[in-house]
């Protein structure tokens, strides 16, 4: 049967798991660590993040990013046409960003080197500033040097004011409180929490659909490299003093189990052996997004053709094909699947 790209006849308007090219990102602090994750890197550029999964109207870099579609009938075409074509059949009444982009972005890290102390900020300060998104992250550790640290939050006692006045005359870390970067520990990090990836990580990271960050300290003497522009100001309005939640390892015994909840997302870890099959569904319809940090499945919806996901692969499941969902390990595998969360509770 022929498909009309123009009149949206055919195969192309039934909702089907989408998989993206991924795009990306080059960073000073980056690597080739990511080839491990299936990404071909461009030679001699160090590579610092795979986004698996954006629409973003902006980027700190100044440009758009949406991903392209990498299968079926809408392959080769921006997530958004998937969005303008199947609305609510895709969405499940997933709240838009409000450019009108999906909602997460979706990531992958290997940092070399330290990445800047950074924060990032919440709804209030994106509502009293042009430009500034609300950003709420949380990372996954996949892989960690010996002695790799992760900052995450003031140390006890510390005031956002002392971090600033330091950042602008020495070191901060240890005004941070350090955490040992561990091997599928889930650390979440709550818009205005002050932060940063020690060197020697390559992690997973779900985030809210913003690429606003104000940095705080760049590590540049240490790196012998120039520093890059800090954001004192900004940052100083936006940096809270409560402390995040605790890093999170799903229990072994269980297998899977919700290892974040955030107001705008909740995240699962699934543990799969062999040829195991879940149903990794909820009683809300909204879309799913699954990763799969090691191992790989076969992804079956009603009607549709299997999507296989591989090591480092991201898919958006509407919320049409959620009913009859079943996901069979291909090898040992560890998903992750994200659902979003009712806007009442944002």
């Amino acid at each position: 049967m022929d498909i009309d790209i123009e009149t949206g006849t055919g195969a192309i308007d039934r909702p089907y798991p989408l998989l993206f090219q991924p795009i990306l990102v080059d960073k000073v602090w980056g690597g080739d660590r990511l080839e491990r994750l299936g990404k071909t890197l461009p030679p001699g550029v160090a590579i610092g993040e795979s986004w698996e999964l954006a629409d973003l109207e902006v980027t700190s870099r100044g440009a758009s990013a949406g991903s392209i579609i990498r299968n079926g009938a809408l392959a080769g075409r921006p997530i958004r046409d998937a969005i303008h074509r199947w609305g609510d059949a895709l969405l499940g009444g997933v709240e838009l960003a409000e450019w009108g982009g999906f909602p997460a972005l979706v990531k992958y890290l290997d940092a070399t080197q330290h990445l800047s102390v950074q924060v990032h900020p919440d709804a209030d300060y994106a509502l009293l500033h042009e430009g500034a998104n609300l950003k709420s992250e949380c990372w996954y550790v996949i892989e960690a040097e010996a002695g790799a640290t992760l900052y995450l939050g003031l140390a006890e006692g510390v005031k956002p004011s002392d971090l600033i006045a330091r950042a602008r005359t020495g070191t901060v870390a240890d005004l941070l409180q350090a955490y040992e970067a561990v091997p599928g520990t889930w650390y979440n990090v709550p818009s205005g929490t002050v932060h940063a990836l020690g060197a020697g990580v390559l992690v997973a990271e779900i985030q809210t659909a913003s690429d606003t960050t104000f940095r705080v300290y760049d590590w540049a003497e240490e790196y012998g490299r120039s520093g890059r522009t800090l954001h004192l100001e900004e940052a100083a309005q936006c940096i809270r003093e409560d402390r995040p939640p605790r890093p999170v390892v799903l229990d072994p015994v269980a297998r899977d189990g919700v290892v974040v909840r955030t107001p705008f997302f909740t995240v699962s870890e699934f543990r799969m052996e062999g040829r195991e099959t879940i149903e990794p569904t909820a009683a809300d319809a909204g879309c799913r997004i699954l990763m799969a940090t090691s191992g790989s499945v076969e992804v079956r919806t009603v009607g549709n053709e299997p999507v296989t996901l591989s090591l480092g692969d991201t898919c958006l499941v509407p919320a049409n094909c959620l009913s009859g969902l079943e996901v069979e390990a291909i090898d040992d595998t560890v998903l992750i699947v994200v659902r979003f969360n009712d806007s009442d509770d944002h």
